[in-house]
């Protein structure tokens, strides 16, 4: 469509030129980008030209301001009109890959004058063919059909130019925005057809349908659509079973289904069974916005967290949005394009609230049961709203006591805000360990959480369950490291399995953090966490088997005195795609799909500090035929078979970590720093030995504050940044930047109660 270029979609309005706004479309030939690219610094500016633009005039363009998005997505987007319009339906991934999928003939809706029109796509294309720009916007050609024929407004030419034929006024040109897809009424059943308020087509997840099965009518919401076989089938969110019971699901033919619901009299006419009550039992269960939850699917019983409470449109039953903890639901929050709440794709459901119950594995409905075995309700991690409030002041956090901090900071790291080990609290133990684990939740995390403060004693009573256990003889005295406390509690008592598998001559290697390690001949001076693991990574030969839950990372230091270092500057996210050992991957030059990996081309100058090096077969023999990259040895990446016939058309999903805490040390004292919330100055510090009140017979005064100074250096051009003296640099950014011991990230798909 568009060779030779690459395209991009502006995020962030930069500062200049002043008329360049957030969503405007633009473009680079591919040679001006792999220069660009290979220029050391953060701040890499690539020079682009507006496709809206009447001037082929480039500006150079901070690439942190914009993503790159394919040509078919570039055209696509480009028939969106106003930049805020396109910057929001770039957003809605979903929208703009169910409009790459459509192709001529596919049956669809779009919209016209404020009502959706039946058509079939006859055309997708240019209006008319770009001239300055290598691209111009994609339009649907679309005929309408049965009783919107005549609704349209063309016979298919635009301005003169026959683009498809069809009679006078049937035709419509529209953008990706306005047309959805929908299901062919051939499979619209004739028992139905006695209905007429009812339709079979145009189902979407939220509809309320009416369906018949056992010669029973009843109804339920539309969960997704499945095709098997050439046969279509709708996953319905059932009000009643055959059995009377509430909640459920069931999958029904799509002949069998229809949008609507049928009037309560005529419901019960061919019934031989009396309606089912509600379950009187629904109403008292307590349940509200955050509580965790089980619902039965027909896989089984899934669990999450209500997030919504309410009511939907054309429905009077009060309803809950729960986010699941795996990907079965159907949505991202939204019903009918209406958003409800926040969460990962295909991670929401809507129910009816009866339908729920108390989830199972926390909650217990005998109470003489609870009381005997003293299980709590588990409390959820604080918040980024609920931080000021809990968390912050003096006698917040853990309280420190006799050598404790190493074990104080790494608990406040791993459960003060994050959920991704919470795992590790409920599972089942050995009998002998089960009050280490009860001692962890109930004294130390719930209080935590709840009260935002832990007493002294409680961490005490834990080092002298581990001491008595026999894991360590000092532990109720002695300084201990984080990672030794961690690898304890994890492998040795919670027998958790491990956190990181490696992928290294084809074996797989588990542990639960990472030590990383640099030849001595490595180049960085002020790298990037980012930096450290893709070096490591390559001096030692590893790959990641399986994307991690949760990646702690230990910063190379010779002891705790000793930095290789004088500051590492924290990486937000990890990009660890191209460390796995297998899956699709991108050439680093073009964006196909990448075959080939050069570890000699690693440490070559040319290329950025930052990423690995893989390529193309054709970029690979491109970037080989220099003399000085002839001797280079390549080594094929393990791509799955599906990928390797079809290639990589469109920019493949990132695996990404983010991080949510860093521990620090100075003089073997250990702080830690939480990266709380999505904000830029979303910090905070906290000390468990900030400050004292009295001598021997005193206690320490443990200490939580915000630190939005950090994002000062964060946002610091590294050159300014490595001339910083760390102690004139402002509040407590120095123990970040200087002192980092520790980096723990998550997947943000992964935490319990996300």
């Amino acid at each position: 469509m568009s060779s030779g270029n690459r395209f991009f979609i502006i995020t962030k309005k930069p500062d200049y030129p002043t008329h360049i706004k957030a969503g405007c479309l633009c473009y680079t030939h591919d040679s001006k980008y792999r220069l660009a690219v290979s220029k050391p610094g953060c701040h890499v500016k690539l020079p682009v030209t507006p496709l809206n633009s009447h001037s082929s005039l480039p500006y150079e363009i901070d690439m942190k301001l914009m993503e790159e998005v394919s040509a078919e997505e570039a055209g696509m987007l480009l028939s969106v009109e106003g930049d805020s319009e396109r910057l929001k339906m770039f957003k809605d991934r979903d929208a703009l890959q169910r409009a790459l999928t459509l192709s001529e003939g596919s049956e669809v809706t779009v919209e016209e004058g404020g009502k959706k029109l039946k058509g079939i796509i006859r055309y997708t294309g240019y209006l008319t063919p770009p001239t300055s720009h290598p691209l111009s916007g994609i339009f649907f050609g679309i005929e309408l059909q049965g009783e919107d024929r005549g609704k349209g407004k063309t016979d298919g030419s635009y301005y003169h130019q026959a683009l498809f034929r069809c009679e006078k006024d049937c035709g419509i040109f529209a953008p990706f925005p306005r047309v959805r897809p929908r299901l062919s009424s051939s499979l619209s059943p004739a028992a139905l057809t006695s209905l007429p308020q009812l339709e079979t087509e145009g189902l979407a997840p939220g509809d309320r349908v009416t369906y018949f099965t056992n010669d029973y009518c009843r109804h339920g919401m539309v969960v997704d659509m499945q095709e098997k076989d050439g046969d279509y089938f709708v996953r319905i969110s059932t009000d009643t079973d055959e059995r009377g019971k509430t909640g459920g699901e069931l999958v029904v033919p799509l002949q069998l289904v229809a949008k609507g619901e049928v009037p309560a009299e005529t419901e019960h006419m061919d019934l031989d069974r009396p309606a089912v009550e509600p379950n009187p039992e629904a109403a008292n269960k307590g349940l509200s916005i955050s509580s965790l939850v089980e619902v039965t699917l027909a896989a089984g019983n899934s669990f999450g967290i209500i997030r919504w409470i309410g009511t939907l449109p054309d429905r009077h039953n009060l309803m809950a949005g729960i986010e699941l903890e795996e990907p079965l639901g159907v949505s991202d929050g939204t019903v009918k394009e209406e958003r409800y709440f926040t969460c990962a794709p295909k991670r929401a459901l809507f129910v009816k609230l009866s339908s729920l119950r108390p989830d199972s594995r926390f909650y217990r409905e005998d109470p003489e049961r609870e009381q005997s075995t003293g299980i709590l309700d588990p409390v959820l991690p604080i918040s980024a709203e609920q931080v000021d409030q809990v968390l912050i002041g003096r006698m917040k956090g853990i309280q420190g006591h006799c050598n404790s901090c190493y074990m104080d900071a790494a608990l406040f790291s791993l459960f003060s805000c994050s959920s991704v080990l919470d795992s590790m609290l409920f599972k089942s133990t050995e009998p002998q360990d089960a009050p280490i684990q009860k001692t962890l939740l109930h004294d130390i995390v719930n209080p935590l959480r709840s009260k935002g403060f832990v007493e002294g004693k409680h961490i005490m009573k834990l080092r002298q369950l581990l001491q008595k256990h026999g894991y360590s003889r000092s532990f109720t005295t002695d300084e201990k490291d984080p990672e030794e406390f961690l690898n304890v509690i994890m492998h040795h008592i919670l027998a958790l399995d491990p956190l990181l598998k490696l992928s290294a001559s084809g074996k797989v290697q588990e542990s639960y953090c990472y030590q990383i390690f640099l030849d001595q001949n490595h180049s960085l001076v002020l790298p990037t966490v980012q930096q450290l693991l893709e070096h490591s990574f390559h001096s030692a030969r590893l790959k990641l088997a399986e994307v991690p839950s949760c990646l702690i990372l230990q910063m190379p230091r010779f002891g705790k005195k000793f930095k290789m270092f004088e500051k590492i500057i924290p990486s937000l996210e990890l990009d660890i795609t191209d460390l796995r050992s297998e899956g699709p991957q991108q050439c680093m030059l073009c964006g196909k799909l990448a075959e080939v990996e050069c570890i000699d081309c690693f440490n070559d100058p040319v290329f950025s500090l930052t990423g690995c090096k893989i390529f193309c077969v054709e970029c690979s023999s491109q970037v080989h035929s220099h003399p000085r990259r002839q001797r280079h040895q390549t080594a094929a990446l393990d791509i799955p078979k599906g990928y390797l016939r079809r290639g990589v058309t469109h920019p493949l999903t990132r695996d990404k970590l983010e991080l949510f805490a860093v521990l620090c040390i100075e003089t073997s004292h250990y702080v830690s720093f939480i990266k709380y919330g999505p904000n830029s100055q979303d910090w905070i510090f906290f000390d468990s030995m900030a400050d004292r009140q009295g001598e021997s017979d005193g206690f320490n005064i443990p200490v939580v504050h915000p630190c939005p100074e950090v994002t000062e250096y964060l946002v610091m051009p590294p050159a300014e940044l490595a001339n910083q003296v760390p102690r004139d640099m402002k509040g407590v950014a120095k123990r970040l930047f200087c002192d980092a011991y520790m980096y723990l990230y998550q997947s943000p798909s992964m935490c319990l109660y996300r």
